[in-house]
This record gives C-alpha cells, structure tokens and sequence, in this order.
C-alpha cells in the first residue's frame, strides 16, 4: 500500500537510499557534487552503471512523488488504467485547479465550474479511490501551492504534469514538470527518463532591502538568461544570499524558471525550510532533514568555487537589487522599476499607460506571505485615502491561504480596498478568464504577479498587454 502523506520514515527511506546511490556515484566521478547532482544520482535506478555525461546522457531515476492536475489528471488516469495495474507504484495526487474560469467571484465562479465539469471531477475522484491515488476537489487550492504546503520536503524528487511544477523547488526539492505519458510511467512503477541536465548557479550574497522581493531576483535572471537560456539545464540558487530568503519567496523564484526553459530550479536546505515545515504541520519532516542536511546542499567545494563546477554562473549582489517589472509579450522583457516611466512615455513603444485590471496571486505569488505584503500595502494606500483606481483581482494559492488570511484580517483589507477575491485555482494566470470585449476589443494593459506573459495567455485577446512584478508592486 502506497502512502500518500509525507512522513518522517518516507523522507528517511530516501535519504538513506540517496546516501548509498551517492557512496557509489562519489567512487565513480572522483569530484565534489552540485545540489541537483545529489539529488538526481541520488535517486538513480543503476548507479552502478549508469552513463554520467551531463547533456548528452539519459538518466533513469526513481522519483517519489507524481503530482496531477484536472487537464492532463484526465488523460493520465486514463492511460493508467491500461498498465492493468491495481495501485499507483508512487505517492500521487490529483488536483482540480485549471478548469475554473474567473468571471465575477470566487464563490459564484466555483459553483458554476462544479456544474459545468461535474462529469470530470466525478471521473478523477472514483479513479483516484479505484487506484490510491489522492484526490484534491475545486477550490481546495492550486496544485503547486498545496503541493509546497502538504507534500513537498528538502530533497525529494517528484514531478508534475505541469510545467511550474518546480516551485516545490523553494523548499529544496528537485520539482519536474513533465508529460502526462512521463507521470504514468512513474505510477506505473517504470523509471523516469530524463536528459542528464546541465548545471547553472546563480549566486546571491547581500539581503533584500527596500521594496525588492524575492520575485525581483527571478524577474532579473530572466532578463540575463532570456526564455530559452536555462534549457536543459538545472539552475541552483546558492551562495549567502540564498540563506535570507523564506521558504515561499524561494518558491516564487524557483516557480518561474520555467520561463527560462529550466529543467527546473532549487535551493539547498536552510532552517527557513525548517520554519516553513513547521508552520504547515510538518514539524516530523525536519529531523530527518537535518540529519542529512550533508545531501541536501551543494558540497563546500562547489560553493566556495562555483565557476569550477557549474557550466554558467552568475552572480547578484541582493543589496542593490530593485524592484523589476517585465513584458509585455514575454517573460524577458525585463527593467528596472526606475526606467519603465521613460519607456512607457515613449511613443514608440507602443504601451498603454491605463491600467485595465491589476491581478495578485497564481500559484507564483499566492502564498501567506505574498498575501501579506500585498495587504499591507493597500493599508497603507486606505490610509491616505484611496482606493483603486483599476480593478484589482486576488486569487488565494489554496484553501489554507484563504481561510487564514480571512482569519488574520488580510482579506478583510484587499475587500476593503476595492478588491475582487477569486477562487482558490489557476484563472487568469492559464487563460481561464472571461472578460467583456469591450475590455478587450482595443489595446489594454493588465499588471499581474503571475510568471507567464505571452499573448493571449490570459484572456485569449492580442490586444492585452501583460506586464509582471511583486505582489506589492502591482498593488501599489
């Protein structure tokens, strides 16, 4: 019987198996080790044999965790279903995020969602209880916001039938989104096959200050490296910068690699994870993390000489960071805060100074914390006065975000503010939005802490230009 929870033994199992997979793999390389490499040959289906060559060898590994969303949850079970198999091989769950539309709010636009899908949810419900897997209904949550608050620890391998399925990587797991057919191979007991992924470190010292965020780390990476310049490749965030980071802003950073084409991205285990674990009811799982915290980060070698051991590094100072903002039309647009007024005034851009609608949360920016800043700057604005001068949309990452942020007044002061609350899943941030035409038909600018930007990525319009920043950049 596959247990779906994370439990001390789980993460102990592992690590011990992760301890004696790298005995070996240390005996064959001869040199220290990077973060991704403990946690990738760690979890080897054949150390022994296995070819070691990064970029061009495939690995064959033995993750831990497959976690699924409505969309592709479908097709997967139904593929599983032919492997003739009784039980998932591997913890798995199903998660009913992306089939919510935002229309008005929260409440109204999930009912509509269980009447409109209601065939759908019922067919992963009785297949999850048909195969062990466990099942997560509307409006408990965004899939990668509850995976980080219920299943995800510090060097676990697991991946996702979606593609920011590496925000568990802000709490030191190495997050793959995958295809459905690489997620049912998993379950079904198979190996995953991957490309030995080529390794990138990003190498923070000095600490936040001022109004930059942890997403202003990413949104500048993504300006130096452009959408396609972390392909197959894992990018580890090391260095002492790392270490003042929460477990939720990492995960924000880590989320967001997939617009740089990552494999995916992570952290080495520090005690923000530990206080992260805590306050999500997972106080079991730090023990064993702190007994292995040796497989759990990059050896000293490695940090203290990244350019020996990662094929691109780069470094940024945090204490001269600024907050950025991105877009439109892609992930690496990227500037200054400071120069995006003299760009904006500049007729040849093509910008539209209005703001149509303002938009906070995704499963990117979604967390207690981001809800947090976000209140309390619109406190501040209620305080002088205002309220806002564009509609102002937040969606909650999970059940748990929601119900706590009600609890602790946040709620009460984005409602106060002018704010329209959405429902605990994707909406806006996959294209699950049904605006008016009339907001649509000519060229309209939309703020967002969401990662993605494309056109037509959110409302299915041309017309809309989608610029990305912080959650309290976009509130102010």
């Amino acid at each position: 019987m596959v247990t779906i929870e994370s439990t001390a033994a789980m993460a102990t199992h592992i690590y011990e198996t992760m301890s004696h997979n790298l005995e070996i793999i240390r005996t064959r390389l001869g040199q220290p080790l990077t973060l991704a490499e403990k946690i990738l040959l760690g979890h080897s289906a054949d150390p022994q044999t296995q070819a070691l060559e990064p970029g061009s060898s495939y690995l064959f590994l033995k993750p831990d965790r497959v976690i699924l969303q409505d969309v592709l949850g479908q097709t997967g079970m139904l593929q599983f279903m032919q492997t003739r198999r009784e039980r998932v091989a591997v913890p798995t769950t199903i998660h009913c995020d992306h089939l919510i539309q935002a229309r008005v709010g929260g409440v109204s636009d999930l009912s509509e969602s269980l009447a409109e899908n209601r065939e759908v949810y019922d067919f992963l419900k009785s297949a999850a209880a048909r195969y062990g897997a466990g099942f997560w209904e509307p409006g408990t949550g965004i899939i990668h916001q509850v995976n980080l608050e219920t299943y995800a620890f510090p060097g676990q391998l697991l991946i996702g039938t979606d593609s920011h399925t590496p925000n568990a990587g802000g709490l030191g797991a190495c997050a793959v989104g995958v295809g459905g057919a690489d997620a049912v191979e998993v379950m079904a007991g198979l190996p995953w096959e991957v490309l030995y992924p080529k390794s990138l470190a990003v190498y923070l010292t000095g600490e936040l200050n001022g109004w930059a965020a942890p997403k202003d780390i990413i949104l500048y990476v993504a300006g130096q490296l452009t959408v396609s310049g972390a392909t197959n490749a894992i990018v580890e965030y090391i260095g002492p910068g790392a270490r003042t980071l929460s477990a939720t802003g990492k995960a924000t950073i880590t989320n967001m690699g997939a617009e740089m084409g990552a494999t995916t991205s992570i952290f080495p285990y520090d005690p923000h994870m530990a206080t992260y674990l805590r306050a999500t009811g997972r106080s079991e799982l730090v023990p064993p993390a702190e007994s292995y915290a040796h497989l759990l980060t990059p050896d000293d070698e490695v940090e203290a000489d990244p350019e020996s051991h990662y094929d691109t590094v780069i470094r940024l100072d945090l204490t001269s960071l600024e907050p950025y903002v991105i877009g439109p039309h892609s992930p690496d647009r990227a500037r200054p805060i400071s120069q995006l007024a003299a760009e904006v005034a500049d007729a040849d851009s093509g910008f539209v100074d209005d703001i149509s609608t303002a938009l906070i949360g995704s499963c990117t920016n979604s967390s207690y914390e981001d809800m947090s800043r976000a209140a309390d700057v619109a406190q501040q604005a209620q305080a002088h006065g205002l309220h806002t001068a564009a509609p102002l949309m937040v969606t909650p990452g999970s059940e748990r975000v929601r119900a706590t942020i009600e609890r602790d007044g946040q709620m009460d002061i984005l409602k106060a503010l002018g704010a329209t609350v959405l429902a605990n899943a994707c909406g806006p941030c996959i294209g699950q939005w049904r605006r008016s035409q009339t907001e649509t038909e000519h060229p309209n600018t939309i703020v967002t802490s969401y990662n993605r930007n494309f056109p037509r990525r959110n409302d299915g319009q041309p017309t809309t230009m989608h610029f990305i920043a912080s959650p309290e950049i976009v509130t102010a």
